[in-house]
């Protein structure tokens, strides 16, 4: 019996040509496709900039690091993520501090982080890291304004969120990542991600200081541009100006990631009716309730990615080896970050986050990827409700 997991890559044969087109042409890396994948994709999600990584890792370690995060630096995350969100602050030496999550979208809480910043003294947060969790798009407007209050820099973590927007208070919509209330913003392209190519990532912005910056510290710290240079000895000289890395993306990846992004909106489409089959699979089913309904998202004005397709259930653990056992690869997202024994060791034992740890004991993502077919699908809500009938 074929295998279902909860999410997995599509790749067509213009992938695979685009990728072979790469490999035929003059340059595997550093070459034309990058700069071409990094323009399409700012026009995709409405930036003026976009850097192509290596990582969704290392766009964020290269945003800290841009936004000059240090061993004095305090930053606010939400513990439902994936580790990295909270790492690159670590990564710079800097603090990483959680707080709870809104129960009913699992989205970092603004007012939660309203909280915090008036429990503190004034001025010991640099920065605040919302995330797109599961592709539904964080109201970055209200965490502008909080951030402008505080004097706080916004990084959006939008990995699970291209093509995702929110409706804000003027009636405009704002794309995941457009740079309008985050001064950077971060994708993957991991493979159960909406544009996959391995591994890679991007970061985008609306900020040409912190562009220019980003370009760098890509490289080495190296830059080429003869108006940043202290000297100039003549056309082959470089300055390492201050410690990078290297964090640049092929331009195999950037090859196939144009493909991808080509197909991004359609893949965004069968992810919305998926979800919508989902909504209506499971309506009249007592012991499972999505984490959002499509048509209440569609009311607020929010397009949502549906990176994941995330159920709650009192019996995530039975139904999760029931499902194995039917070769449905369901997973959970996420073991919350302040339990990780790395961040217990760190300060966070016995803190406790309730939203947070609420919605981790009773979360199932199951299967959400475009090519998931019908038949499919029928199957995995088959076995869900089946499972059901005998509780």
């Amino acid at each position: 019996m074929k295998i279902i997991p909860y999410g997995r890559q599509s790749i067509t044969k213009e992938d695979v040509d685009a990728v072979v087109s790469a490999l035929s042409s003059d340059y595997l890396t550093q070459g034309p496709k990058v700069q071409e994948f990094e323009e399409k994709f700012a026009q995709y999600v409405g930036s003026k900039y976009a850097v192509a990584v290596s990582s969704g890792t290392a766009a964020l370690h290269l945003s800290a690091l841009t936004l000059d995060v240090n061993s004095h630096s305090k930053v606010i995350t939400t513990p439902i993520t994936f580790s990295a969100s909270a790492n690159c602050v670590r990564y710079c030496g800097g603090e990483i501090v959680f707080a709870d999550i809104d129960p009913t979208t699992a989205l970092l809480d603004v007012e939660k982080v309203r909280t915090l910043l008036e429990e503190s003294p004034r001025g010991a947060f640099q920065g605040v890291i919302p995330v797109d969790f599961a592709g539904h798009p964080t109201d970055l407007e209200a965490f502008r304004q909080l951030a402008d209050e505080y004097g706080l820099w916004i990084i959006e973590d939008a990995c699970h969120a291209p093509g995702a927007y929110f409706v804000d208070s003027l009636g405009k919509k704002q794309s995941c990542g457009n740079g309008k209330y985050a001064d950077l913003a971060i994708f993957s392209f991991h493979p159960v991600k909406h544009v996959a190519t391995g591994e890679g990532g991007m970061i985008t912005t609306n900020d040409g200081k912190l562009y220019s910056r980003l370009l760098r510290l890509r490289t080495h710290g190296i830059t080429k541009e003869t108006s940043q240079l202290t000297r100039n000895d003549g056309g082959w000289y470089y300055e390492m100006q201050e410690l990078g890395f290297n964090y640049r993306m092929p331009d195999i990846l950037c090859a196939l990631g144009i493909s991808q992004l080509g197909r991004a909106d359609a893949g965004l489409a069968a992810r919305h009716e998926l979800a919508k089959r989902y909504d209506a699979a499971f309506k009249d089913n007592p012991a499972i309730r999505p984490l959002v309904n499509f048509a209440e998202i569609e009311r607020k004005n929010i397009c949502h990615a549906y990176h994941l397709y995330v159920i709650l259930t009192k019996e995530r653990l039975r139904l999760y080896n029931y499902l194995r056992e039917k070769k449905i690869y369901a997973q959970v997202h996420y073991v919350p970050v302040h339990q990780m024994p790395y961040y217990q060791k760190s300060g966070f034992a016995g803190i406790s986050y309730p939203d947070a740890e609420a919605y981790y004991s009773e979360c199932l993502s199951i299967p959400m990827y475009p090519s998931l077919s019908q038949q499919e699908q029928n199957s995995v809500i088959t076995s869900i409700n089946d499972f059901t009938k005998t509780l």
